[in-house]
């Protein structure tokens, strides 16, 4: 099991539009193979703040989602344009 949480922030005026990317994103990632669990949680305090829960089967499942149309879409073309800040930490659970 491999598991992945990744912070973003953005700017107040992207924040609704980088929510509906991540939901979008959330969707398509949940029906791949290996994807054990992906959630998002947006904060109340700082609207612009979101946390990515991510669980892998193993590392294959991690390297095939970052393969898939909807990543390159989303993520490479989409949610890393609009963050003003990212910070992932990928492991295996202890």
């Amino acid at each position: 099991m491999i598991v992945q949480s990744v912070h973003y922030s953005f700017a107040t005026e992207d924040a609704d539009r980088a929510e509906a990317i991540l939901r979008e994103l959330r969707e398509a990632s949940r029906r791949e193979p290996g994807v054990v669990a992906f959630e998002i949680a947006r904060s109340r305090e700082n609207p612009g703040d979101f946390a990515l829960y991510e669980e892998y089967a193993d590392q294959a499942a991690l390297a095939a989602h970052g393969t898939t149309e909807h990543f390159d879409r989303l993520v490479v073309n989409g949610i890393r344009k609009l963050a003003t800040q990212r910070h992932a930490v990928t492991g295996p659970p202890i």
